[in-house]
C-alpha cells in the first residue's frame, strides 16, 4: 500500500532555502518567520543593510536556523542579481522567493488624481511592480535549471476593489490610485507567469492581503473594521504567516496562478 505524506511532512520545510525579499519589517518579516519556524533557511533584504541584519539574527537566533540579511534596492536590477549569486553562492540552490517589496500607499496627493504628479506615478509603479518583475525574473532563471521552485508576490485588496475613501478621517491621506494600478499589476505577472514557467516545475502564487492594524488613527481603525465581516483589521505576527507557509510548502503543490485574497472578508461584503 502506498504511504502518502502527513499534514505535517507536507507543511515540512526542512532542506529549503528561501529569500524573503523586504523581509526586515512587518509583514515581511512575519513571512520570513514562518519559513524559517517551518525548519528553512535563507536570506532576507531591506535597503537598509542595518535592518535587514538585525532582523535575520532575530529571526536565526529564536529559530535556530541560518538566516542573513543583505541589503537590497529591489528596483536596480544588478542588486537583485548580486543578490541572487549570494544565495546560490552560499546555499546552492533557491527553493522559495517571496517578495514583499512594496508600499507608499498613503500619500500627500491622494485626494486629488487630477494633480497626481507623474514622477510619483512612476516611482510608485517601480517600488511596488518593477520590483516583482524582477525579483520573479532571476528567481525565474534559477529555478528552471533545478526544475522547481515557488515565487510568491505580496499585491494588496487594493489591486482587487475600488477603496472607499470615507474610511479615511481628517487628516489621513487615502490610499493612492497608482498604489491600486501597481498591485492589480502584481497579481496580472504572477497569474500569466505560472502560466509561462508551469511546465519548469515551477508554482508562482500571489497573497493580497487587508489592512493590517498598526498606528492608523483610531477613528480609522473603527471605520475599516466596521467593512470587515470579521469585524477587524488584520494582525501583525498572526495572520499571515499560515497563508505564505501554505504557497511555500508541498501542502500547495498542485496550487498555481492563485491569489489569496487575506483580508477578513473585506472584498466580498458590500
Amino acid at each position: 500500500m502506498k504511504k502518502y505524506p502527513t499534514v505535517q511532512q507536507l507543511f515540512d520545510l526542512t532542506g529549503k532555502i528561501f529569500l524573503v525579499a523586504g523581509g526586515a519589517h512587518h509583514l515581511g518579516k512575519d513571512m520570513a518567520y514562518a519559513l524559517a519556524e517551518a525548519d528553512a533557511d535563507g536570506i532576507i533584504t531591506s535597503r537598509n543593510k542595518a535592518s535587514a541584519v538585525k532582523t535575520a539574527a532575530k529571526i536565526s537566533k529564536d529559530t535556530g536556523r541560518k538566516i542573513r540579511g543583505l541589503q537590497l534596492d529591489a528596483t536596480i536590477e544588478h542588486e537583485v542579481e548580486k543578490v541572487f549569486n549570494e544565495i546560490v553562492k552560499n546555499f546552492r540552490k533557491i527553493d522559495i522567493v517571496v517578495n514583499s517589496v512594496g508600499g507608499g500607499a498613503l500619500q500627500k496627493w491622494s485626494a486629488n488624481f487630477e494633480e497626481y504628479p507623474l514622477a510619483e506615478w512612476e516611482r510608485m509603479h517601480k517600488t511596488n511592480l518593477h520590483s516583482a518583475f524582477l525579483i520573479s525574473k532571476y528567481a525565474a532563471s534559477f529555478m528552471k535549471k533545478q526544475k522547481s521552485g515557488a515565487i510568491i508576490n505580496v499585491s494588496s485588496i487594493a489591486g482587487i476593489v475600488g477603496r472607499d475613501r470615507r474610511v479615511y478621517p481628517e487628516g489621513m491621506p487615502p490610499q493612492a490610485v497608482s498604489y491600486a494600478s501597481a498591485k492589480s499589476g502584481v497579481i496580472g505577472l504572477s497569474r500569466d507567469l505560472a502560466a509561462s514557467l508551469g511546465k519548469y516545475g515551477i508554482r508562482v502564487n500571489c497573497i493580497s492581503p487587508g489592512g493590517f492594524q498598526r498606528d492608523q488613527p483610531r477613528e480609522f481603525i473603527k471605520r475599516y473594521s466596521k467593512k470587515v465581516p470579521l469585524s477587524r483589521m488584520g494582525k501583525d505576527g498572526v495572520d499571515l504567516k499560515g497563508a505564505v507557509l501554505f504557497l511555500a510548502s508541498e501542502a500547495s503543490a498542485y496550487v498555481t496562478g492563485h491569489n489569496l485574497v487575506l483580508d477578513g472578508g473585506f472584498t466580498i461584503w458590500q
